[in-house]
C-alpha cells in the first residue's frame, strides 16, 4: 500500500467543486495509476473521515502552442500533462477543512 501523499496530489478548487462541498463531496487530483480503493483509504487516513463513494475521471492533456505564435512554425508545440481526478463523497456528518473561508 502506498503512502497517502503519493495517492492524493492536490485538491481541485473550482466553483463547481466548492458548491459540491455542501453535499460532502470533495474533488482531488490523484496519481494516474491510483485505484478507487487506494484513494478512499488515503482520504480516510489523511483527514480521519469515512468515505462513502469514490468516482474517478481521466483527463487527456491538451495540445498547446508556444508564445511566439506564427514565428515558431511547429517548433513550439507541446502538451499539458494528462491527469486523473477523484470525486470523493463522505458519510453524513464528516467534512474536510481544505481552506478557511473569510
Amino acid at each position: 500500500m502506498r503512502e497517502p501523499y503519493e495517492v492524493i496530489i492536490a485538491p481541485v478548487v473550482t466553483e463547481k467543486s466548492t458548491d459540491q462541498m455542501e453535499n460532502n463531496t470533495y474533488s482531488f487530483v490523484v496519481a494516474k495509476d491510483a485505484n478507487k480503493i487506494e484513494i478512499g483509504h488515503a482520504v480516510e487516513k489523511l483527514w480521519d473521515v469515512t468515505v462513502k463513494d469514490v468516482r474517478t475521471m481521466r483527463y487527456a492533456g491538451k495540445a498547446k502552442r508556444a508564445f511566439m505564435g506564427r514565428m515558431s512554425r511547429g517548433a513550439g508545440l507541446g502538451r499539458r500533462p494528462s491527469w486523473k481526478k477523484a470525486v470523493v463523497q463522505l458519510s453524513e456528518g464528516d467534512y474536510i477543512e481544505l481552506y478557511e473561508a473569510g
